[in-house]
């Protein structure tokens, strides 16, 4: 899987996501993008990193959830957080980064060693570390210490990862909310996530 991604946040790609659940998950990308009322290059990072992460397939300018889309966007938020997390976790990028804290002795990296590890990404330096964060943060893989300007990694218990193979408890709710960036005093990023917010570039009711 890639080093570096489509600068996209989390909630741009789960309201696209969301938006293509309410077509039955399948759809033309100029259609999306009209229901928008968008232009299609301003959906296209959202539905780049969607395919990324191996939630969507794009053939013939037509987008179709796979299969761990539809358990993505038919789970509860820890569902979809812990399937996000398990997908970034297989990308060169954060699979570096996710060494890098595990190998240090308080599992943690400075801003100095984010930038470092960014620089190795073909994005701009300052793109790159705004996408890591937001998604890091996201998918609750490392929290970000604005008074010690540092990642910090946040621990599962063990069995998290199998979690995300699995489909949802029958009847399981869906609870909405996204956790989104616009960060205070973190250089480059977002702050605490939030429980509801609709996307304003896209205008879709974000689901986390």
């Amino acid at each position: 899987m890639p080093t570096t991604y489509p600068k996209c946040q989390p909630s741009e790609m789960m309201g696209l996501l969301v938006l293509l659940n309410s077509h039955k998950g399948s759809e033309d990308v100029a259609l999306l993008a009209d229901d928008l009322d968008l232009e299609i290059d301003e959906i296209l990072p959202a539905l780049e990193f969607a395919e990324i992460l191996q939630l969507v397939k794009v053939s013939e300018g037509r987008v179709t959830f796979t299969d761990l889309g539809k358990r993505l966007v038919a789970g509860t938020i820890h569902d979809r957080k812990t399937i996000i997390r398990e997908q970034l976790r297989r990308t060169t990028l954060f699979r570096t980064l996710l060494r890098a804290l595990e190998g240090s002795s308080d599992h943690s990296l400075t801003d100095e060693q984010l930038n470092r590890i960014a620089s190795f990404t073909t994005a701009p330096a300052d793109e790159a570390v705004q996408t890591i964060v937001n998604w890091g943060r996201y998918a609750e893989l490392f929290r970000y210490d604005a008074d010690e300007r540092r990642l910090v990694a946040v621990r599962h218990p063990a069995g998290t990862k199998a979690a995300a193979g699995r489909p949802p408890p029958p009847g399981g709710s869906t609870a909405a909310g996204a956790n989104d960036a616009s960060g205070s005093r973190v250089p480059r990023a977002a702050p605490a996530t939030t429980p509801t917010e609709t996307r304003p570039a896209l205008g879709v009711p974000v689901t986390a």
